[in-house]
């Protein structure tokens, strides 16, 4: 498998791939020099310089589709992964596997994927301190359509083990909730569509968290 990291900064990911032996080769790519020169350094001090190849190019620009089985895109906000997956199309078109780890607007995110032709597979949630980090394995698909709760804070399927789904929710309702508290403050007219939307996710992600609960019992 040859893994494509876009935004690869030190490109940490695809070279500890490698020398563990998890995969042969690998492309590490960043839309700017100064990522790609640590990245470079990198690979050179571990000893995988030969086995990575380094692309100065926005998103998925200079990437073939036959080049790669792997794309990691991650550490950036959920409208610029879907920004760098829409221009390049090829993603939903073969048989990639798609690992994103959006740090904002996870349901911009989950919008577009589960819109555009793409499976969430699978979403796997981690915690290092108090952040809860979200990555998806995602592949190309048609996927069935999820609820506006549902975009905000994923599938859930009852007998799926998951012990920070309910800090997830929590965490989200927090998130919501302050949102709608700010926006009746500064209420315009203009924004009642948002805060009508915001009301309904937070109903709708009350009622999954009560439905996960039920679940444990």
């Amino acid at each position: 498998m040859v893994v494509a990291d876009v935004g690869t900064d030190h490109a940490y990911l695809p070279v500890w791939l490698l020398c563990e032996g998890i995969i042969p080769s690998a492309i590490a790519a960043d839309l700017r020099e100064g990522p790609l020169e640590r990245a470079k350094l990198t690979a050179v001090r571990y000893g995988a310089s030969d086995r990575i190849s380094l692309r100065l190019c926005d998103g998925l620009s200079a990437v073939s589709p036959e080049e790669v089985d792997c794309i990691a895109i991650a550490g950036m906000g959920g409208e610029t992964i879907a920004t760098i997956l829409a221009e390049a199309p090829w993603t939903k078109e073969g048989s990639h596997l798609l690992l994103l780890q959006p740090m904002s607007s996870q349901e911009d995110l989950r919008k577009f994927l589960t819109e555009q032709g793409y499976i969430i597979e699978r979403e796997i949630l981690s915690r290092e301190g108090d952040t809860i980090y979200l990555t998806l394995r995602v592949s190309a698909g048609e996927a069935a359509s999820y609820s506006l709760a549902e975009q905000w804070v994923g599938r859930q399927e009852r007998g799926v083990s998951s012990p920070l789904r309910l800090p997830y929710l929590d965490q989200t309702i927090h998130r919501l909730s302050r949102a709608l508290t700010g926006l009746r403050a500064a209420w315009q007219p203009q924004q009642k569509l948002r805060e009508t939307e915001y009301q309904l996710a937070l109903e709708g992600i009350k009622a999954l968290r009560e439905e996960w609960i039920s679940w444990q019992r």
